[in-house]
């Protein structure tokens, strides 16, 4: 079975690493710059329980010398996918699942889910729906990822924290394509329940996301800080409630509280968020399709969002200065 993960960073290279020790994969890892050559050179090589591994998948810049794939794990950055897209071409065809392993909210995420108006695209996550043509919703299946890893040097993949990638078919049913990914992700000895309730999952860790993100990168603060003091807390659930709000009017729910979510996100202690990261080292960040979205779906669905508008418009400008640097 072949399989490409395209995006071979923090969490891509994870999972390509871990996914290049099955025997029966025909393991692919769509890479660039300095991190591709040191992968070439010297391996995939991931630092995770105090060892590390080093594997050498089938590593290249060039989607087309891969060819057709059974499965495709895109692992880029959310607000990178629709600029490289088109060069995922040579990997699809017919019968190509297209796992997205992105935060915020996919492509594919409304497709025959009602809730929002026919036809309703959402530009903060495909802009030009170039995702949406190329890729194709019959082809998605969901995924979300839960683990924290890092790219600590060319090459070198240090991993954080956990295993775990629930997934599931938009529909919510049991297919042999997601019983055979889940298989595959098992075997590489990840954690990969299969959920009926994908798009809830998913809502799930885009409420958790799309404050503690930009308020990390507007305080700099770790998240148990954020989670422990009041002022911030606070903020955080201003923003809860509004999305919470915009989720009921989709159909979606929630099964935890803001509390349980946000008592959550401090019990992973002094780290960092991936949009503080990014702006630290000069980055783009996932603004757009972690708030941005947001606002855009409460404009849809008529709910306001008076705290999340504030907060967006500052971590826009934070991110503009860091550009502008």
């Amino acid at each position: 079975m072949k399989v490409c993960v395209f995006g071979a960073g923090a969490i891509g290279g994870f999972v390509g690493a871990e996914l290049s020790r099955v025997s029966d994969l025909e393991v692919s890892v769509v890479a660039r710059g300095k991190h591709l050559v040191a992968i070439r050179d010297n391996g995939l090589r991931l630092r995770i329980d105090g060892n590390e591994h080093v594997v050498h998948p089938r590593c290249t810049d060039d989607p087309e010398a891969l060819g057709t794939q059974d499965y495709v794990i895109i692992a880029l950055k959310a607000h990178q996918i629709s600029e490289a897209v088109e060069s995922m071409r040579p990997l699809l065809g017919d019968r190509t699942c297209v796992v997205t392993a992105s935060n915020g909210l996919p492509y594919w995420y409304f497709h025959g889910a009602g809730g929002v108006p026919g036809g309703t695209t959402l530009e903060s996550v495909d802009p030009g729906g170039r995702q949406w043509r190329v890729l194709g919703p019959e082809r998605a299946i969901g995924c979300v990822v839960f683990p924290a890893a890092e790219v600590v040097a060319p090459g070198v993949i240090q991993h954080e924290h956990g295993r775990k990638f629930p997934i599931g078919e938009p529909a919510g049913h049991k297919s042999a394509r997601i019983e055979k990914l889940h298989r595959m992700l098992t075997d590489a000895g990840l954690e990969a329940p299969i959920r009926s309730d994908i798009r809830d999952e998913i809502w799930l860790k885009l409420w958790g996301n799309l404050c503690f993100n930009p308020v990390s990168a507007l305080t700099h603060a770790t998240v148990d800080v954020i989670a422990r003091e009041p002022e911030t807390r606070a903020i955080c659930k201003a923003m809860m409630a509004e999305a919470g709000m915009i989720g009921e009017r989709l159909g979606l729910r929630l099964r935890v509280d803001a509390d349980r979510r946000i008592d959550g996100m401090a019990a992973l202690g002094p780290h960092k968020m991936s949009m503080l990261q990014d702006l630290e080292r000069g980055r783009s960040t996932e603004i757009e399709p972690l708030v941005g979205v947001v606002q855009e779906l409460g404009r849809v669905v008529g709910v306001g969002t008076p705290t999340l508008d504030l907060v967006l418009a500052l971590v826009r400008q934070r991110a503009r200065q860091v550009t502008l640097q």
